[in-house]
């Protein structure tokens, strides 16, 4: 007896995809990702292009006057995003930091790295310049490393902080003074409670604050920032101060301030011959704002690029700029309330980085060596994390 079969059963041979080549399932999508990749891949001509403009000042204090004056986008009049309150916070953050240039940046925008550093030692050495030097501060390989300030910029803010009497302020220039290339100074000349006030306010810090720890601002807790509290309760009696890191555990595991905040509640340890740092208020704001812009700038040009970590560098200004158009037409449509996409104070650039201009921070992260730029022939400059 016949079997019974299904008369609109298709047969497999009659598939139109029967006659199609199989591959695994992975092959394609590699396939696919690879060319992918490489048409992602910026034409390099071999030409590296500077920063350093015709209108840039090639003299050191010009130079530092320019970085300084072109740090920072002005708030815009209407439609910023942001109210009256977090325009003053805004511009107070501003007002406080330090007027440090780094040598990074000075060398990004110099035409000659060689006669920039002469002409820096030689400022130094007259007075003009001060020397900061911040060991072992920034990320992996990129260290801010030194940075410097005009004597009279130095003067000014010192001259500013009306908590300090005008005698103090006469024998911290004099040391200043007589100290030009040193980042150093002895203590002798202060009494406890004239390096106490020095300290409070920022002008003054212990050398240990600066090489003691690790150094590293990214680097998150751990056995290794913690050592000294770690190990401190297997070796004292519990209960005392050795049980806790004792009283250099804050400098130890990476933290700020300075012992010597507390002066007074603890002997006196002005020994003769101690030795004390130079500095300036404000210095500790000034070098996470400088470290997390470095770092989110190299995070936008990964997302732009995973694998080969390379944009234009209008792409990655337009990214820096949270993606808020900054041409004519679309200015008049935020000042006439037309404007439905994001405010530039909503964006990340206001809200962390209080308006930093993109060419600054991209000048700081070429300067220090964790970009470079590129001409690619067609679509201008481009840059590339090295």
């Amino acid at each position: 007896m016949p079997k019974d079969t299904n008369p609109l059963r298709r047969k497999s041979s009659s598939s139109p995809f029967s006659a199609l080549q199989r591959t695994k399932p992975g092959s394609r999508k590699t396939s696919l990702a690879a060319k992918e990749d490489a048409s992602e891949r910026l034409e390099d001509t071999g030409r590296v292009p500077s920063l350093a403009s015709s209108n840039i000042p090639q003299d050191v204090v010009n130079l530092v006057r320019y970085i300084q004056s072109c740090q920072w986008q002005d708030v815009p009049e209407r439609a910023a995003g942001m109210n009256s309150e977090r325009i003053g916070q805004v511009l107070r953050f501003r007002m406080a930091l330090p007027p440090i240039v780094s040598l990074a940046h000075l060398h990004a925008l110099s035409k000659s790295s060689t006669a920039t550093e002469r002409e820096v030692a030689r400022l130094v050495a007259q007075g003009v310049l001060r020397k900061v030097t911040i060991p072992g501060r920034g990320k992996g390989g990129a260290p801010v490393g030194d940075g410097i300030v005009t004597v009279a910029d130095w003067k000014d803010r010192l001259q500013k902080e009306g908590a300090l009497d005008a005698e103090l302020k006469e024998k911290y220039l004099a040391l200043m003074n007589a100290n030009p290339g040193s980042p150093t100074m002895p203590t002798q000349a202060f009494t406890n409670e004239e390096i106490r006030q020095l300290v409070q306010h920022g002008f003054l810090t212990s050398p240990a604050a600066l090489s003691s720890g690790p150094g590293n601002l990214f680097a998150s807790p751990g056995t290794s920032s913690l050592l000294s509290i770690s190990s401190a309760g297997t070796k004292a009696p519990t209960g005392s101060i050795a049980a806790v890191g004792g009283m250099g555990a804050i400098h130890e595991s990476g933290g700020g301030g300075s012992t010597l905040a507390t002066q007074n509640d603890r002997p006196s340890q002005n020994r003769p011959g101690q030795q004390m740092t130079f500095a300036l208020p404000g210095t500790g704001a000034y070098l996470k704002l400088l470290t997390s812009a470095r770092e989110h700038l190299f995070y936008l040009l990964k997302q732009l690029s995973p694998r080969f970590k390379e944009a234009t560098m209008e792409m990655l200004k337009e990214k820096w700029e949270g993606n808020v158009l900054g041409d004519a037409a679309s200015r008049a449509k935020r000042a006439r309330g037309e404007w439905n996409g994001v405010l530039p104070g909503r964006t990340k650039k206001w809200r962390e980085f209080y308006g930093l201009e993109f060419e600054w921070v991209l000048a700081e992260c070429v300067g220090s060596g964790t970009m470079e730029l590129f001409d690619t022939g067609a679509v201008g400059t481009a840059v590339r994390a090295r």
